[in-house]
């Protein structure tokens, strides 16, 4: 007699960590509710979750381990997609593509990156991988164990970690916002984030809008009035990639008004006195002209942020996406420093650092491979030992791929990830993938680059899959198990595939088995990643814990950790670095400075008259995360085409009408999208959706070279001098009626 079972999980459809219940009956999954007693999402799930089903079990999955049965030589690396179905449902047929078994295409692949590793060295084989996957270290711990330090992320010079960098070098340790504690932010500031749909790193969408809803007063400041933003009391509709211009002004105001935290600053900061002379000239005024944002806006800001405490500085990856990266970043973490909105209850905080750092083998690297990593002698901060995740720069290994220089990277691993639609410049990025001797792709679904690889091996989704998930992302407040309850086909766990080839080629550390890295990363806690899932721990870490999370472990936050380290910071000061002696050693500005975008109607005057209006890309919306979930019928049919906001003037200028399909032009090519005018979006500025490819045309190149937003994006010089972050927003743009 069949019965019900139902596990505890963490979903993973993006990667925000909503506490989930998943029911099985029969060893198959039939339900996905919101778990309620989650301390984070606490019974919220977004539309992807509650379409999962859909997901693991839609017949377009690839089920069994493909390898390529066309000619390469005779017709190039092109697409070769779905073409035909077998019964009307079930799987699909791949005639360009012969099933193959688990251990021939394991071998096979490592038997070919053992000759490539052999003949030109382990650098000249390349490792990507997508942004916040399960398998994320463990990609890392793969590279480093076989020899090459090329491997890469499409964010990594332009999401995130250029954060977690300058937290490290300006406070010691990353920042996160305290929606945990019991204590309600007074005043929020959401910089270049929309944290009620893209509910990042586990910073989930219900936590920011409670806070909200218990009064704290929120500032967007946003180009586009998202949907976080209209639940704010005040928007700041700046100019695409000026950002650091307004947080500069915010600076000058905040300390020429002495609204700065004067016990903070004389006790627990550096350089006050030359950040204080520095930022004379950057005047509310100045910022004004700028960004477009007027006086009033500017200063009123300022003001609520630093006297209504306790305060948050919620960033996004927005600020990250210019040449001038390191220095916006910097000039916004120098807010938290001056009004002391640093550890406190209510404010932006430490978190708890629960787990131990993944093992990634770091040490198995050769002094000698390091010194070959692609981008890392230029861009120190990215690929340099002072790297928080050294890697190498996406631009230099299209290069290497295509061209040879300075030498040939002739294979590439891809582990979740769709490159052809989530790397800027996807012409130059085809081109280089076509050069590969050897592509292998892990993925859930023929993707635009899966069609061009030589070995396609089917993905574990997270219901399939075991791993820890940290909450927030490298604060770690919490942990939670997340478990693998069904199999489907045969697909792997990608952890699990990193582990077979590292077996077949010999490579340090893989006699570790997953389970034993993840009660590893646990033990500090006296806990296993078993007695984690189950939630049955007895061991006096878990113990306090003052609620029954199930399969999370989430202690009482504890605030000011400075004060318990003899009021010392993990800074070289030992206090927070306003003026950054380490960035002026490495030969960088100690304090920030603005630079205006390098394409922008100041910068390129000319190119303006052609291209008149303010490109901005990377926008997020529920149904999708990045180029998933097209192929999802349920999700597709909420937001079927790729969208483009305009404001109301420019499309009454234009000619455009709301719901018409436009061209969209940079100088790197046009795409076709759909108009959406609005009101919420700054005048002259047209922001469009990203990741966009069409499942359904695999007779015609996935219709990639359509809507995809990085036909118009730019990877090309110059690059922020630190982390070799190229131009993905304020970029320019025309449209036009089609």
């Amino acid at each position: 007699m069949s019965h019900t079972k139902t596990y505890k999980s963490v979903c993973r459809s993006c990667h925000g960590g909503c506490g989930v219940i998943l029911s099985l009956k029969d060893g198959l999954l039939v339900n996905v509710t919101p778990d309620r007693k989650s301390p984070f999402s606490r019974g919220y799930m977004c539309v992807k979750c509650l379409n999962i089903k859909e997901m693991v079990y839609h017949p377009d999955r690839i089920l069994s381990p493909l390898k390529r049965a066309w000619d390469k030589e005779a017709t190039g690396r092109s697409f070769r997609g779905i073409e035909q179905e077998i019964g009307g449902k079930g799987n699909k047929e791949y005639p360009n593509w012969q099933k193959i078994s688990w251990d021939q295409a394991l071998s096979e692949i490592a038997e070919k990156l053992e000759s490539i590793r052999k003949e030109s060295g382990p650098e000249s084989i390349a490792i990507g991988q997508g942004t916040g996957r399960h398998h994320y270290m463990d990609v890392v711990r793969f590279a480093n164990a076989l020899g090459t330090p090329n491997w890469y992320e499409p964010g990594l010079s332009n999401c995130f970690i250029p954060r977690i960098t300058v937290s490290n070098l300006t406070y010691g340790r990353f920042i996160s916002p305290d929606y945990y504690g019991e204590t309600t932010p007074r005043t929020i500031i959401f910089w270049g984030h929309n944290p009620l749909v893209s509910s990042p790193d586990g910073e989930v969408a219900p936590l920011a809008l409670k806070a909200l809803e218990k009064g704290a007063y929120g500032i967007a400041v946003d180009p586009r009035r998202s949907e976080t933003a209209k639940k704010c009391r005040m928007w700041l509709p700046l100019r695409p990639g000026t950002d650091c211009a307004l947080a500069l002004a915010m600076i000058h105001f905040i300390i020429n008004e002495n609204l700065y935290d004067h016990d903070f600053v004389e006790n627990h900061t550096t350089g006050f006195q030359e950040l204080k002379a520095h930022i004379q000239t950057f005047s509310p005024s100045w910022a004004s002209d700028v960004t477009g944002i007027p006086v009033k806006l500017i200063t009123d800001a300022s003001r609520q942020y630093a006297v209504e405490k306790p305060s948050v500085l919620d960033w996004g990856l927005a600020i990250e996406q210019t040449p001038n990266s390191l220095q916006t970043v910097r000039a916004i973490a120098i807010l938290r420093g001056i009004t002391g909105n640093i550890d406190a209850p209510g404010s932006d905080t430490f978190g708890a650092s629960l787990l131990k750092p993944y093992p990634v083998l770091r040490a198995a690297l050769s002094k000698d491979a390091v010194k070959k990593r692609l981008g890392a002698s230029e861009f120190k901060l990215l690929g340099g030992p002072r790297a928080f995740m050294p890697s190498a720069h996406i631009p230099a290994v299209m290069k290497a791929m295509q061209y040879g220089e300075p030498y040939k990277i002739r294979a590439l691993l891809n582990f979740g990830s769709n490159p052809l639609t989530t790397i800027a410049n996807a012409k130059k990025v085809h081109d280089a993938i076509s050069s590969l001797e050897l592509l292998v792709v892990s993925d859930m679904f023929m993707t635009p680059t899966a069609s061009m690889a030589d070995y396609i091996l089917p993905a574990a989704f997270w219901p399939e899959v075991n791993q820890l998930v940290e909450i927030p992302y490298v604060t770690a407040n919490a942990v939670m198990a997340q478990q693998k309850v069904i199999s489907v086909g045969e697909c792997r766990q990608d952890e699990e595939i990193l582990r077979e080839l590292a077996l077949r080629l010999d490579l340090p550390g893989s006699e570790e088995s997953l389970e034993d890295i993840m009660n590893y990363r646990l033990s500090d806690l006296g806990i296993t990643f078993d007695e984690l899932k189950n939630g049955n721990s007895s061991s006096s870490a878990a113990a306090a814990t003052d609620d029954d999370y199930g399969n999370t472990f989430f202690p009482k936050l504890e605030y000011y950790k400075y004060r318990k380290n003899k009021n010392r910071f993990h800074t070289p000061s030992g206090k927070v670095e306003l003026y950054s002696k380490s960035l002026e050693r490495m030969g960088y500005e100690p304090l920030p400075i603005y630079r205006e975008p390098p394409e922008s109607p100041i910068a390129t005057k000319k190119l303006y008259e052609k291209y008149p209006l303010i490109l901005t890309t990377g926008s997020r919306r529920k149904e999708y995360f990045h180029s998933d979930n097209r192929q999802i019928e349920t999700l597709r049919k909420r937001r079927p085409h790729p969208v483009a906001d305009i404001n109301t003037k420019d499309a009454k200028l234009y000619g455009i009408k709301n719901g018409e399909n436009i061209e969209i032009s940079s100088p790197r090519g046009t795409i076709t999208m759909c108009a959406f005018v609005t009101e919420d979006i700054a005048q002259g500025v047209v922001n469009i959706d990203h990741g966009w490819w069409f499942p359904e045309k695999a007779d015609s190149d996935f219709g990639i070279w359509e809507s995809n937003a990085n036909i118009l994006t730019s990877d090309a010089p110059p690059y922020d001098k630190a982390f070799g972050t190229y131009q993905l927003r304020a970029l320019l743009c025309a449209i036009a009626p089609i």
